[in-house]
């Protein structure tokens, strides 16, 4: 890769709902829990959707259990899939262009149940003494 220069192309600028957290694998885990559980107890969100991407994904899942055991009564929702990324490339010689198969994660914790079956319903009433 020392022939090729990796070219910044402008990210399509998707819209971030004021629930929705997008957690990356630099950002600190204390003010990503902070912001949930302000928008669960103080704002008065009925639920919130943690995302990420890549190496943040496991970090999205501690932070999650850690909401879990700071709000009670939260359900969950966990969706897992995949995405593709394209990376282009600027040649010193010769063009290249290389695509990165990615992991998704997005985690709801909702204060109401689910009113629709969905896949990967975790309830937590069991946790709830």
């Amino acid at each position: 890769m020392d022939r090729y220069q990796r070219i910044e192309k402008p990210q399509q600028e998707t819209p971030i709902n004021e629930n929705e957290i997008r957690i990356t694998a630099q950002g600190r885990i204390r003010n990503y829990i902070t912001y949930a559980t302000t928008l669960l107890q103080e704002k008065g969100s009925n639920e919130i959707a943690l995302k990420a991407m890549g190496r943040a994904i496991n970090k999205t899942v501690m932070i999650t259990e850690l909401i879990k055991r700071r709000v009670a009564g939260l359900h969950q929702n966990t969706y897992i899939g995949s995405t593709n990324i394209t990376d282009m490339w600027e040649p010193l010689e010769e063009a290249l262009e290389t695509t990165r198969h990615v992991s998704v994660i997005t985690i709801t914790l909702s204060n109401k149940e689910w009113t629709h079956p969905l896949q990967g319903i975790r309830h937590l009433s069991h946790l709830i003494k």
